[in-house]
């Protein structure tokens, strides 16, 4: 039987996005509007942090002292203790007592250990011992917005409500918008013709393969139908990826990914507000769209100068967001900032994507592609005869130009491959084809490749499996015929990435597949199938033991690298999908 929490709320802060994913799958009652939660969630300690939380959201609150305190008298720790557990344990009717009415004022941050404590026990504890911060909302955040239609019909309904409101209330389950941080504006004017109902009474029927929340599990093209669509959506998500907003980037992947997997035209409101992950949020936006051609956020964000600074700082290779946000706070707004104030305090890494910055971001076309990767195997097979390479990434998923090479090689003789990753490198060095090395790793080698057990959740660098041998490595054609004195040749980034022959199918799969294949395929590995998958094997997360996916019933291994990959799908118990249809983006 299912615990029966009160209505969460989950702060991203200190949460990596693996950690964020997996909770929020695990909360039943999870709502992504924080006006209209009984309880917020996080991974914090202290009130001060607490209340920077809530200021953050913009939720206003006044302190209501818990009892924590040694200056408490008894009637406030009585109080406060009767309080702090009526959202969890009240059970009477919500007409049926001014306490109720009460509650719906109270905001309690709460550590997070007191969800996972719950799970644990199989009950629902009083939060009296996990309580960081008690408050009351201010007289302007009292009214909360209503509670959404589950009908298709309504969508136009629940367009407008959560225009003109945070958002929807979840009441045992998921709220079904993509993100409760967007911006309030006006609600668009939601027209509805008579062809239109016509029309929406004659949906087609939503894919079998959509009812799954694991995109590893759909076709999803590299041109859907809704290209467009989508990649308005993609535009808000980047800036949310910028804001540093993980519930809201999280909240567009899935309903991206959803979108990208339908295979027909969306012609309503209603067609996208049934699907799942998306519901009302993405539904409004897409009457927009629908109207216009574009999405209003989409455009402001792509006007906005704060995140205009914050992109070219993203773009720079060897930048994160966070470090972009840095870099901006540092006051800085533009390369030549960087260059002048900061240069010093750069890894090399980045003053090397400061330094090709434009070049970096000229696309390769895949006959580029090929031609590098050909250089590569034409020298891995100088050094040892008999390697194999699969080139990943974009390109192997159909996209006509890519960001960059990734190519992975491996050897049927597992000694060809140690150390390998060196021998390469040297040898496209001497050839000047290489022109700088960003990164390289020899973890792999150095522990003898054996595959390495999953110890739970330690994280410590260097002691997990998913260290494969690899040259990340700035790459330029030494070869031109103009009669230029320097040479002209763009400046490319090249990943070479050496993986055991046993392993090699992980290393495809793990490598060519989008961004949000990958993290539901682990989603999928851990909650189906309690493993543990990433592009170098697969583990058990019952004994931590290595599981061989892809040596066959009669221990002979794959005799080719897609074999490899085949034998993977299969042994994860999922229908093969060709890398054309993995673009989830």
């Amino acid at each position: 039987m299912a615990l029966e929490f009160p209505i969460i709320f989950l702060l991203p802060a200190h949460l990596d996005s693996d950690e964020l994913h997996d909770l929020e799958d695990q909360i039943p009652t999870l709502t992504y509007d924080i006006h209209e939660a009984d309880i917020i969630l996080g991974k914090i300690g202290r009130k001060e942090r607490a209340l920077f939380e809530l200021r953050k959201h913009k939720l206003a609150t006044e302190e209501v002292p818990f009892g924590d305190g040694d200056d408490a008298s008894p009637r406030q720790k009585k109080r406060a203790r009767t309080s702090a557990t009526e959202a969890i344990s009240d059970t009477d009717s919500e007409a049926g007592s001014t306490k109720a009415t009460s509650d719906t004022a109270l905001v309690k941050v709460v550590k997070l250990s007191w969800f996972t404590d719950s799970l644990k026990a199989d009950k629902v504890l009083p939060v009296d011992d996990y309580l960081v911060y008690q408050g009351r909302k201010s007289s302007s955040q009292m009214n909360p917005p209503p509670k959404p239609s589950t009908r298709a019909d309504d969508i136009l309904v629940r367009a407008m409500a959560d225009a003109n409101s945070a958002g929807p209330r979840s009441h045992g389950g998921r709220s079904s918008h993509a993100t409760g941080h967007y911006r309030s504006s006006k609600p668009a004017l939601l027209r509805k013709t008579t062809s239109e109902e016509d029309r929406d009474a004659h949906l087609p029927p939503i894919p079998e393969f959509l009812h799954t929340t694991y995109s590893c599990q759909r076709p999803t093209p590299v041109h859907p139908p809704n290209e467009a669509f989508i990649e308005q959506l993609t535009k808000i998500r980047t800036a949310r990826t910028l804001t540093g907003d993980k519930v809201g980037v999280r909240a567009y992947s899935s309903a991206i990914a959803t979108l990208a997997a339908y295979p027909y035209t969306l012609s309503s409101v209603a067609e996208v507000g049934r699907l799942p992950g998306c519901g009302a949020k993405i539904a409004l936006l897409f009457q927009e769209f629908k109207e216009t051609g574009e999405l209003k956020e989409a455009k402001e964000d792509e006007s906005d100068p704060r995140l205009a600074v914050l992109k070219l700082f993203y773009d720079i290779w060897g930048v994160a967001e966070t470090t972009a946000r840095e870099f901006y706070n540092r006051g800085w707004r533009d390369l030549d900032d960087i260059v002048e104030y900061g240069w010093e305090t750069l890894t090399r890494v980045q003053q090397i994507g400061v330094k090709y910055y434009d070049e970096f971001l000229i696309k390769i076309p895949r006959a580029e592609v090929e031609a590098i990767s050909a250089i590569v195997l034409k020298h891995a097979n100088k050094i040892h005869k008999g390697f194999q390479m699969v080139i990943v990434g974009g390109y192997r998923r159909g996209k006509l130009e890519s960001g960059d090479v990734d190519l992975v090689l491996s050897h049927p003789d597992e000694a060809a491959t140690k150390n390998f990753i060196e021998r390469i490198v040297v040898s496209l060095e001497r050839a000047k084809y290489i022109t700088h090395t960003l990164t390289l790793s020899t973890k792999n080698s150095e522990r003898d490749q054996m595959p390495v057990s999953w110890k739970g959740n330690e994280k410590k660098a260097g002691t997990g499996f998913d260290t494969l041998d690899k040259a990340l490595v700035v790459w330029q054609d030494p070869k031109w015929t103009t009669g230029e004195a320097k040479n002209p040749n763009p400046h490319r980034r090249v990943d070479i990435i050496i993986s055991p022959w046993k392993t090699a199918g992980c290393a495809v799969l793990g490598w060519t597949s989008g961004t949000t294949f990958q993290r539901d395929l682990r989603r999928y590995c851990k909650k189906e199938r309690s493993l543990k998958f990433d592009s170098s094997g697969v583990r058990s997360r019952i004994d931590g033991s290595w599981i061989d996916l892809e040596t066959d019933a009669n221990g002979k291994p794959a005799p080719d690298m897609l074999t490899a990959e085949r034998r993977v799908f299969a042994g994860l118990g999922l229908e093969y999908r060709p890398p054309e249809e993995r673009c989830t983006g």
